[in-house]
Parts: structure tokens; sequence; C-alpha cells
């Protein structure tokens, strides 16, 4: 798989709340910071939505917004208007006037992604991600939303399972979008393994790594398949990325052993092997150095943890 798809797998990402916001007149909402993804899409109105020490962002009809990991908000129905605090809930919710036809509807709601490896995946992704309507390349992602919001509209059978579903496609459409090679990008809306996918002689290197992560790289060679000496890529790919390349390689392959780990049936030999130790005890070693314990007691650890969650 390409790293999107790889990072993606291991997030294994779930629609957990989808709920109808509707709103009418001058309103003002503020949201705590909250541990999980939050999507808006906008189907009628607009609304502005403000992010601590950030300017406010227009969210129009047809928009999509996506924020990986939820900082504390403020949703209202133009800048600068006091807002009431309110606690995130699964059920739907109007704001502003409570009679009348809204004269805002989205569909807004979280996300759930794997525990394990959330931290470390979701630090490669950018802050934030607002897709609008007028942008060319939405067209795909306006058909996905027409049909999804079709869908919350009807009553047909199994309907929650296929807003579930959608919802899903729909989180892996806008990570592919903001991904994809289409222009420059702002640095403060793109980073991390999305900005690096964005230039093409670092998305070789990262291509090479993830296909097989189990090769002794060297930053040498990667700075070969990229096309670059090995001092510029080094720079380039800590600038763009995050980090340095041989860092990581090692978090990716920490997250392939975590996971492995979690799913079971895999040995110690087997995992060390897939992803470049010469020996079970070589890797028992780096994982107990960057987590703080051994692959076992982390292996029962996550088992006792996923039966008491």
């Amino acid at each position: 798989m390409d790293p999107l798809s790889d990072i993606i797998a291991l997030l294994r990402p779930s629609a957990a709340v989808a709920k109808p916001i509707t709103a009418r007149g001058r309103w003002g909402v503020r949201y705590q910071a909250h541990d999980a993804p939050g999507f808006t899409i906008v189907l009628a109105g607009e609304a502005w939505l403000t992010l601590e020490g950030k300017a406010p962002l227009r969210l129009a009809r047809g928009d999509f917004l996506l924020l990986p990991v939820t900082p504390s908000f403020s949703l209202s129905s133009e800048p600068g208007l006091p807002c009431t605090p309110i606690e995130p809930s699964s059920e739907p919710v109007r704001h502003g006037e409570q009679d009348g036809e809204p004269d805002f509807i989205a569909l807004g709601g979280s996300f759930s992604f794997e525990r394990v490896n959330a931290p470390l995946l979701l630090a490669l992704l950018p802050g934030l991600i607002h897709i609008p309507a007028a942008k060319g390349r939405s067209e795909r992602l306006e058909r996905l939303i027409g049909l999804l919001s079709d869908e919350c509209t009807s009553d047909y059978p199994g309907k929650d399972l296929i807003v579930q579903r959608m919802l899903e496609v729909l989180l892996v459409e806008a990570l592919r979008w903001q991904g994809a090679d289409d222009g420059p990008a702002p640095a403060s809306r793109l980073s991390g393994l999305l900005a690096g996918l964005r230039d093409p002689a670092l998305a070789r290197a990262l291509r090479a790594m993830h296909a097989d992560a189990g090769a002794h790289w060297t930053v040498a060679q990667l700075a070969r398949i990229a096309g670059m000496s090995r001092s510029a890529f080094s720079a380039r790919f800590s600038q763009i990325v995050g980090s340095a390349p041989i860092e990581y390689l090692a978090h990716w392959r920490m997250a392939i052993a975590k996971d492995a780990l979690m799913r079971g049936g895999k040995s110690l030999d087997r995992i060390a092997n897939e992803i470049g130790f010469e020996s079970a005890s070589a890797f028992s070693t780096a994982f107990r150095k960057r987590l703080g314990c051994p692959p076992g007691s982390f292996a029962r650890m996550y088992s006792a943890w996923h039966e008491a969650g």
C-alpha cells in the first residue's frame, strides 16, 4: 500500500457520532477541546469557525471540515458574537432561534481511531483540513456529500450503517484530496506526512520506506531515491515531514509492531524480521527503549485495556 493507505489502515477509522446541526438567527456556541477527530459538512447556509489564536474561517454550503485532533473552538452565525459553552453530544442540536425553518444546516460529529497508534499517526496529519465547495477538485467530495445528505434525510432500512460507511469513505477521500499533488499549499494548512507526499522527491523516499519497512535503509540510500544530496534530503525531509528520515522510519516501524502485537498471532521473531531487526532480542530492546515496556507486557496491557474499554 502507499504511505497514506498505510496510515489509515493502522488508524482503522470509524464514524463514532454523526448528527444534524441546525440553527437560525444570530447565535454562537463554544466547545472545549476533546479527544476525538471532528468533522462538519455544511448542507445549507453558512457559519464561522474560530480556533483559538486563529482568524475566523467561513464555512459555506458544500464545505467539508476535518479536525484530526479537535482543539477548543467556537461556531457562530457571524464572527465576534458571544458564544455559549456547550458539551459535545450525540443528539441533534439546534442553535439560536428555536422556532422557524433553520437558515444553517450541517452534519457534524466525530470519528474514532485505534487508540494505541492514534497519537503517533495523527501527528503526521495537518491540524485542520478545510475543503471549500468552490475548489475544483472537490467534485468527488460534492457527490459523496450529496449522497450522504440524501441518506441522512431518508428513512430506508440500514440507514445508520450506510451513513457510517459513507462517512468513513469521506474521511479517506478528504485526506487523499489534501495529500494530492495539485500545487503548493500554505505551510499553515499542510504539514507532516501529507506535506511530504506533495513533494515529489520526498514522496519517492516515503513510498520506498513504506513499501519495505524492514529494509536496512540509510539516509544516503533514501537521498539517492529522492534524487538529492544526502545533506539536502535530510534537511528537506526534517523541515517538511517534521522529523529526520531515520527517526520517521523508526516511529513507523514501532507503529507496525504495536499493531501486530495488538492483533496477536505473530511471534516476536517474525515481527522483528518484518520491521528490520536482526533478532527478537534486538527488537525487544528497541521496543522497551521507545515505549518503556517489553513487547509482551505491551500486548497484555492492550488486551486488558481493550476488554475494559
